[in-house]
């Protein structure tokens, strides 16, 4: 019987390996800007093509590897990082593994350039599948450059699961940012397809979020600075009122490594409780500092999950911390524990007794005498004449065509009024009211068929009128925009500027005039004429969460797009009362669609109840 086991080849188990660390250009991004900080670099050039599928390159000034160690660090769990077992719980460095750059040269061209300070000249090598195809001596700056060239080029199915040139890019550009912001005191500097688009100076933290998330983002900023036995914690949080809806500018460093932990991040929403909209989630750029021996790095392949020690008492930490800086910037309310002095007892009452306070009453006051038995009592107030209670019900006009008032007269010959009968709910001629409709729970607009009754989701019906709407206008380039009297400057990060820069064209084909585009700001001088001046901000920030998802290539299929994403920010909101006319006008403006019976998103906007149905439950 022949052995069925057998061991993996080098570069089965490098590609098999890379498929844990490297998911997308992203991933190599993020390995080749840790190896630069770790060799100590103080400046890191970033450049990338085509999205990093045709070159992702890194170039550092950091302390550089000789000959051997440029050999050695392209082979599996060959590391500088740590030693022994016992290292994996004392990390100082990015990565520790050994695994990246075996990984990265397993499905791509890598070319490395290294040079140490002692030597005078560097070490140029180059990798195709794990396989060194040439190795010499090269002139070069101290420090290093390694350059990967066509990613997954010998696994064409994983290049076919990567998405468009846009949505790949907001990934670099996400792990840019991670990485830099974890070091600001570190120069960074990134550069897409021959052009600047970020160039960070050495400085504070401040100052790179700043420079990062654009010059308005520095009014927003809430100072967190707090330092314990367990965890010191420092950074920033963003002012409830600039809470958006997307989780877009939220990050958790933990000894400078960025994570991801939903515990903490409920931590953060639990202090902010009360102080932002439903649905809308806060903002943080949060540092931890711990013991090293107290977390456990390596639960995750990429790293990005942190196993506490003592997660229940940094979760309480982290709660109190932001509470009271949000109270010390007076963004909430706090308690005041310092005495106040107009409080406080008089010395001249210091030794005196307190007096009840006396209560005057009509010890002889009967409600039930007549006023003119009242007359020979004396008493301090004087109570005025209430007129009789019919006369509360006098004066209320009430439309004859809607309610109808009948009067009733008792054998005591008394008149009184019955109570108003409404002439709309339950009119005998129901045939005249056949078309009637009325609104359930702020929700359902109800109409009355033949057949029964007709139930539509009113959210999702003026999502489909709308999106029909907004696509022809974009189609046909023949919308109406209403101009505002003083413009609308909406601040965006540079990142949500590009993106926005993308579908300009076809948002002013919507409705929408502008008349300024600078890196970070945005001037609306015109809306559509169905858009709200406050909706337009809004509008725009549910487009950018909906483009950072997916950006077609097609025109067709990015014009949908956005169609979707403004339909679905503008319909009426579940909850929202409508008079009588608007729920007609609705029902009638879906039913002119071409496809009245489902919302843009496929889901089912209308349904019918027959009225056998009702019959059954009363059998």
């Amino acid at each position: 019987m022949t052995n069925r086991i057998q061991l993996l080849p080098d570069h089965v188990a490098n590609q098999i390996a890379a498929g844990e660390v490297v998911q997308r250009p992203a991933s190599v991004v993020k390995e080749l800007l840790e190896n630069a900080i770790d060799a100590g670099a103080t400046v890191v050039t970033l450049v990338v093509k085509d999205a990093g599928k045709t070159l992702i390159q890194v170039i550092d000034n950091g302390t550089g590897m000789n000959v051997t160690d440029a050999r050695l660090a392209f082979e599996r769990h060959a590391t500088s990082k740590i030693k022994a077992a016992e290292d994996l719980f004392n990390l100082h460095t990015k990565g520790f593994r050994g695994e990246a750059l075996a990984s990265i040269a397993a499905i791509a061209h890598v070319e490395l350039k290294t040079k140490t300070e002692e030597d005078d000249v560097g070490t140029q090598i180059c990798i195709e599948g794990s396989e060194v195809t040439s190795q010499e001596v090269v002139v070069t700056p101290k420090g290093s450059t390694i350059s990967v060239k066509n990613l997954f080029y010998n696994i064409p199915a994983r290049r076919n699961f990567l998405k468009s040139n846009p949505v790949e890019t907001r990934h670099i550009i996400d792990e840019f940012h991670r990485v830099a912001l974890a070091h600001p005191d570190l120069g960074f500097t990134m550069i897409h397809n021959g052009s600047d688009v970020f160039k960070l100076p050495s400085s504070n933290l401040r100052q790179r979020i700043v420079n990062i998330l654009g010059t308005k983002t520095n009014e927003k900023l809430v100072p967190v600075t707090e330092e314990t036995a367990i965890v010191k914690v420092n950074g920033f949080v963003i002012k409830p009122e600039f809470a958006k809806k997307s989780r877009g500018e939220q990050y958790f460093f933990v000894n400078n490594r960025f994570i991801k932990s939903n515990y903490l991040h409920h931590s953060v929403a639990a202090a902010f409780q009360g102080l932002v909209k439903d649905g809308a989630q806060p903002g943080y750029f949060l540092f931890l500092d711990v013991d090293p021996q107290s977390i456990d790095i390596n639960i995750h392949p990429t790293k990005t999950e942190i196993k506490f020690d003592d997660e229940h008492a940094i979760y309480a930490m982290l709660r109190a911390t932001i509470k009271h800086s949000l109270g010390q910037f007076n963004i909430a309310p706090i308690i005041d524990f310092n005495k106040d002095n107009g409080f406080e007892t008089p010395y001249a009452y210091s030794k005196k007794s307190p007096k009840a306070p006396t209560i005057e009453v009509d010890r002889h006051f009967n409600p039930f005498k007549t006023d003119g038995e009242q007359a020979n009592i004396s008493f301090p107030y004087k109570r005025e004449k209430t007129p009789a209670w019919e006369a509360l019900y006098t004066g209320i006009n009430s439309k004859s065509s809607e309610i109808g008032a009948a009067n009733t007269i008792d054998t005591t010959g008394l008149q009184f009024e019955s109570d108003a009968e409404s002439g709309q709910l339950f009119d005998e001629n129901a045939a005249d009211n056949t078309h009637a409709t009325f609104q359930l729970q702020n929700k359902y607009i109800i109409s009355p068929i033949k057949s029964g009754l007709l139930v539509i989701h009113q959210h999702l019906a003026h999502q489909r009128v709308l999106y029909e709407e907004l696509l022809k206008n974009i189609t046909v380039q023949e919308a109406v925009s209403q101009q505002l009297l003083f413009p609308l400057c909406l601040s965006f990060s540079k990142k949500d500027v590009q993106s926005l820069a993308k579908v300009k064209e076809q948002l002013e084909h919507t409705g929408f005039v502008f008349s300024n585009w600078d890196k970070e700001e945005i001037e609306v001088s015109g809306i559509p004429v169905s858009v709200l001046e406050s909706q337009a901000s809004e509008i725009l920030n549910i487009l950018l969460q909906d483009l950072s998802n997916e950006v077609p290539d097609a025109s067709f299929s990015l014009n949908d797009l956005l169609a979707k994403s403004m339909a679905k920010s503008m319909a009426v909101k579940t909850g929202v009362a409508m008079h009588i006319a608007e729920q007609e006008h609705l029902v009638h403006q879906l039913f002119a669609c071409k496809e009245p019976s489902v919302s843009p998103d496929n889901r089912p906007v209308l349904i019918t109840m027959d009225v056998n149905d009702f019959d059954k439950k009363f059998n």
